[in-house]
């Protein structure tokens, strides 16, 4: 294969036209979250994996966990947590079974601004790909996430 093989550059389109997509509906999120949450997409992804844990076996994530969910680094992750901790909507506690275990717990106050910010990022979720749709480009793209089946959370 060469650098000007078709199949590879069709290939980095598909790619490109992907990693727009995604730019545009995560910049279009940011905005709104920031406009009327002061909350980046990053915050509310966190508040939201963090949101989901449970008391059962298993329900709660560790930092690598929580890390791979949001799409970070652990030592990003932790950044954000600390900053998060620090305007009270997360607190961390030492695992029960394990004192080496950190665990997070998004507090009452975190649940009320997620609950809040939750209907800001859906809707600007659905104007970022209806705006996406618009460009032969990223139409079939935005199809596809329209009718991706994703798991269900238990």
């Amino acid at each position: 294969m060469t650098a000007t093989d078709p199949a590879l550059t069709a290939l980095a389109q598909s790619w490109c036209a992907l990693s727009l997509l995604h730019g545009r509906i995560e910049a279009h999120i940011e905005r709104a979250l920031q406009a009327g949450h002061d909350l980046s997409a990053r915050e509310y992804s966190l508040l939201d994996v963090l949101s989901r844990q449970h008391d059962g076996d298993g329900g709660h994530l560790q930092m690598k966990q929580v890390a791979d969910a949001v799409v970070l680094s652990q030592s990003a992750t932790t950044r954000l947590v600390t900053r998060l901790e620090d305007r009270g909507l997360l607190e961390r506690y030492l695992c029960p079974t394990d004192r080496r275990g950190i665990y997070t717990n998004v507090t009452e106050a975190g649940l009320e601004l997620l609950e809040a910010a939750r209907p800001t990022n859906d809707a600007a979720l659905r104007e970022a790909l209806d705006e996406a749709a618009k460009n032969p480009e990223l139409a079939p793209l935005v199809r596809v996430v329209e009718n991706l089946k994703a798991p269900v959370p238990a």
